[in-house]
């Protein structure tokens, strides 16, 4: 072959070649500096939702490449349905859900939690009722939400007044329908949570019993799943840094959380406003003492053959445990 002809075409091929690998460093520098990670958070309405609606946990993950996808729930027990089939990475719920949801094998990790707030539940009677102590329950019609947080409260509070649990009759129902049979009078008392709570308070006249203070600590708990918690520690710390600075802004200004949250639920204000002036806030990590709380509910619930096995509650903590 000529060689001078070769040289050429040797020289029109690198040169070719060099103008391609020109033209694709840029597109391979975009697609670099793409999201590599998503995290896709469910959310009841609350403080989750706040987040969302300030933006500010997607300026602090964006440098990570963690893009963010947000869907709503109407409550805790189906955010964790929602981990269990790998539908969303990270929730918030209370305290028994979790309980529930390992018992049934979910592969779910606790990550953050919230300071006691054992004022947010109670149980309620009628203003005219003749019921004055918890003791006074006994043989009484109860509504409450089977397998909750105001169940653990109530088996707490018999306990405390040296009632059996057996002397009591518990009438199982959802808040609402709860609420409908409380005002018919079909039920003597009515264990609850804010804000219907509050609600009960202002609008049915009803009355506090007693509620959680020195029986229990009625704490929030944000979740993930145990791969997602191992893989991105960095993302949730993050995650509960942003949270934790909506709590402490909350704690200054119940005012304005009152008047951001009423629209959200859909809530007069003044109720609203009752529910956060008695409600405390802040977030943090989980610890062994923490976790030893939710064994003591799971080990109650076990008792009364709400959940089918015994479960650790530390199968489901985060590395690096404190």
């Amino acid at each position: 072959m000529n060689t001078s002809l070769f040289r050429k075409r040797r020289d029109l091929l690198l040169g070719g070649l060099s103008g391609l690998a020109a033209a694709t460093l840029p597109a391979v520098a975009v697609h670099a500096q793409a999201p590599q990670r998503q995290l896709r958070i469910g959310h009841q309405k609350g403080f989750l939702s706040l987040l969302k609606g300030r933006g500010t946990l997607e300026k602090r993950l964006a440098p990570l490449g963690v893009s963010l996808k947000w869907t709503e729930f109407t409550a805790g027990p189906v955010q964790l349905e929602a981990l269990n089939v790998g539908s969303i990475d990270f929730g918030d719920v209370g305290e028994a859900p979790p309980i529930f949801a390992q018992a049934a094998g979910a592969s779910l990790a606790y990550v953050a939690a919230t300071v006691p707030r054992p004022s947010a539940e109670a149980v309620l009677v009628p203003r005219g009722s003749p019921l004055r102590s918890v003791a006074d329950l006994k043989g009484r019609k109860i509504a409450l939400n089977k397998g909750s947080n105001v169940h653990y409260l109530l088996v707490q509070l018999l306990e405390k007044a040296h009632v059996a649990y057996s002397e009591v009759n518990p009438v199982w129902l959802p808040p609402a329908d709860a609420r409908a049979a409380f005002e018919k009078g079909a039920v003597d008392a009515w264990v609850i949570w804010d804000p219907f709570l509050a609600a009960a308070e202002k609008t049915l006249d009803a009355r506090i019993l007693a509620d959680g203070r020195g029986v229990v600590n009625n704490r929030a708990y944000y979740f993930s799943s145990l791969d997602y918690a191992a893989r991105h520690p960095d993302v949730l710390a993050i995650v509960i840094e942003e949270i934790d600075r909506i709590d402490n802004w909350a704690a200054a200004h119940r005012g304005d959380l009152a008047a951001e949250l009423a629209p959200l639920f859909g809530i007069p204000r003044p109720i609203v406003e009752l529910s956060v002036g008695r409600s405390a806030y802040g977030t943090g990590p989980v610890t062994r003492a923490i976790l030893a709380e939710q064994q003591r509910i799971a080990d109650v619930f076990f008792e009364l053959r709400l959940i089918p096995r015994r479960i650790n509650v530390l199968d489901a903590a985060p590395a690096g445990l404190a």
